[in-house]
């Protein structure tokens, strides 16, 4: 009940409308309710006495009492919708913030389809309880009472009959509400399986029909589907078992009345105009019954909603900026004291572990490590998208906790590995780096980041519309628009998160020559490829999570195993000798590479010669191999 008590509260502004409702909705009865009474009277006086006008009287205070119910029940159908999609509305809003506000470690709680059914059907079915059990949920109750009472009033005896039948029907319908309301939560999470399916489908249905997977995803779909369909069966052959249970009760209830009003007739204790009367309570009576019971299936429906949808609300935000947040970036340095990582308190061993490395602003380093290495997971604690489980990061020589998170992620862009874009346009996709970017500001982004290549081709150029998730372009666009919107940030700290391996080589060096003239910025580049950092001030080889050398290019070469069998794989391939040639060939922190290479896709032959490609800034020149 604490929880129907949140999410009521969630009503806001609409609290006036829905008061006004359940008002209405008493008075709307109230005037129903007397409409027996009036005719009962005219049976039992008027026609008895055969006095036409007080017949008139009363059939025109029934048409007043009629009219007036029907006024306050359309009032009350306008402040009830009102009340109903003003809650669904703040609720879906208040998940759907809370949801911006989570961090990684937040969002790893929830499943992706399980967050948009509780952000849909969920807030539907709380919606669809309450317009269609607002006005049983009132109607019924003061039905019940108005209508028992008057029953006493107009007969004691005939309404003893009725109370007998009561509990039966009131035990029958607990059991089964008892029953059903398990069944909900269940068929809430099957729901979640669905559209797990359905939107893991759709996002990958390009490969599906790569590899002629359509029968498999089918089949997936119908054994999902088919499982939804017998849960709700299930759950609701026990919910239908209420109206059996009421209209036994009702008929067993209207036949002990007329049997034993029909004997009081004949003797004498009881009169015509009053048996009709109280068997319209009677039947006022067991309409409110059937309301509540239904009323009780909707609100043990939205129960199960309800409590999912508090579980999200719930969830305690673990990255929140302090109370007296620094809200400026000093500068763009990096420096992580003894770091550990877990990504779950009771994960049995670290992610990342005694991470010590410090990066000089507007220097550039190279991460390199094999898979699961902890690579990503280092750079995600720098703009404090998770925090670290033991130690500290600093940037800019603070505390990233320190930060106002906001300040902090607005001074550290980070070119995730997953590209992301989003339905709209070039441009609308670009300003998400900056809103108040001009177009110069658009193109020189896009020239750094090699977009400008593609750009002139797409129809409407800027105001070319990508389609969801950026359908319209390739992986390599796509990685090249996520740089190009990250440089519109005009950040200190300056991350890639292997954000060049679906481009070629020739373009992934024109994007780090184009990188390398930004000055001030940290750039910190996780990368497959040792041509992608050889140039690098200084690279970071991790392995299993832990710091396994720091040097550059040569001095890696010079004295790191784990650096030379990367640097031979790429170069001469997996075999032994090439880490000789490699630790050879390198000299300095140049980049190197063959001249006169054989066939696409061959090893350069033995006689090749290896060219600098970016000599330092001491003027000297790339040596021979």
């Amino acid at each position: 009940m604490h929880e129907l008590r949140r999410i009521v509260g969630f009503l806001g502004p609409y609290r006036r409308d829905a008061i006004l409702g359940m008002l209405l909705v008493v008075i709307e009865s109230a005037f129903e309710m007397v409409i027996p009474i009036l005719m009962a009277d005219i049976i039992d006086v008027g026609v008895a006495t055969r006095d036409l006008d007080f017949i008139f009287r009363q059939g025109v205070l029934m048409l007043v009492c009629a009219a007036l119910s029907l006024i306050t029940g359309q009032l009350y159908a306008r402040h009830a919708a009102r009340a109903t999609y003003g809650l669904g509305a703040r609720l879906r809003a208040a998940e759907y913030e809370h949801v911006q506000e989570m961090s990684f470690a937040n969002l790893d709680h929830f499943e992706t389809s399980s967050l948009i059914t509780r952000m849909t059907t969920d807030v539907t079915v709380i919606q669809n309880a309450l317009n269609a059990g607002f006005r049983p949920m009132v109607r019924g109750p003061v039905m019940l009472v108005i209508g028992f009472g008057l029953a006493f009033y107009l007969n004691m005896q005939l309404a003893l009959v009725f109370v007998g039948v009561s509990p039966f029907m009131i035990v029958a319908l607990a059991l089964i509400v008892r029953h059903v309301g398990p069944l909900y939560g269940v068929l809430q999470t099957t729901v979640d399986k669905l559209n797990d399916v359905v939107q893991e489908m759709l996002t990958a249905v390009r490969a599906v029909k790569a590899y002629v997977r359509e029968d498999y995803e089918c089949a997936q779909f119908r054994a999902v589907n088919e499982g939804l369909a017998r849960t709700s069966e299930q759950t609701f052959k026990f919910a239908v078992l209420n109206m059996p249970v009421l209209y036994v009760s009702l008929y067993t209830a209207t036949t002990l009345i007329m049997w034993f009003g029909g004997q009081m007739i004949l003797g004498g204790e009881l009169q015509v105009g009053e048996l009709t009367g109280f068997l319209s309570y009677v039947m006022q009576i067991l309409n409110s019954f059937i309301m509540i019971s239904n009323v009780f299936l909707l609100l043990t429906r939205s129960l199960a909603s309800i409590h999912r949808i508090c579980e999200v609300l719930d969830e305690p935000v673990d990255l929140v900026s302090p109370e007296a947040p620094i809200t400026e970036v000093a500068d763009g340095s990096v420096e992580f004291r003894d770091v550990s990582f877990k990504y779950r308190a009771d994960a049995a061993e670290n992610a990342l572990e005694h991470v010590n490395l410090s990066i000089p602003a507007g220097s550039t380093v190279g991460v390199l490590g094999g898979t699961g290495s902890g690579k990503t997971t280092l750079v995600q604690l720098i703009p404090r998208l998770y925090d670290a489980s033991e130690g500290s990061v600093l940037v800019g020589g603070r505390d990233v906790r320190s930060y106002d998170l906001e300040a902090l992620r607005n001074a550290v862009s980070i070119v995730l590995q997953k590209n992301v874009l989003f339905s709209g346009t070039v441009r609308e996709n670009l300003c998400w780096g900056n809103p108040k970017a001009t177009t110069e500001d658009l193109l020189e982004a896009c020239r750094r980041a090699r977009v400008d290549e593609f750009l002139d081709r797409l129809p409407g150029g800027l105001e070319y519309d990508l389609g969801q998730g950026g359908v319209n372009v390739s992986g390599g666009q796509k990685q090249r628009l996520c740089i190009a919107r990250a440089l519109l940030k005009r950040p200190r700290v300056l991350i890639f998160d292997d954000s060049t391996s679906a481009v070629d080589t020739a373009t992934d060096a024109d994007i780090r020559a184009s990188l390398a003239a930004l000055t001030g910025v940290t750039k910190i580049i996780i990368a497959q490829r040792v041509s992608s950092v050889a140039d690098a001030d200084q690279i970071v080889v991790l392995d299993d999570g832990r710091v396994h050398a720091v040097g550059t290019h040569a001095e890696l070469l010079a004295s790191d195993s784990i650096y030379q069998e990367i640097y031979a794989s790429q170069t001469h391939g997996p075999k032994g000798d090439g880490v000789k040639r490699g630790h050879q060939a390198a000299p300095g922190n140049a980049g190197w590479v063959k001249t006169n290479p054989s066939q696409k896709g061959q090893a350069a032959p033995e006689n090749a010669e290896w060219v600098k490609t970016n000599p330092s800034h001491n003027g000297s020149e790339g040596g021979e191999r």
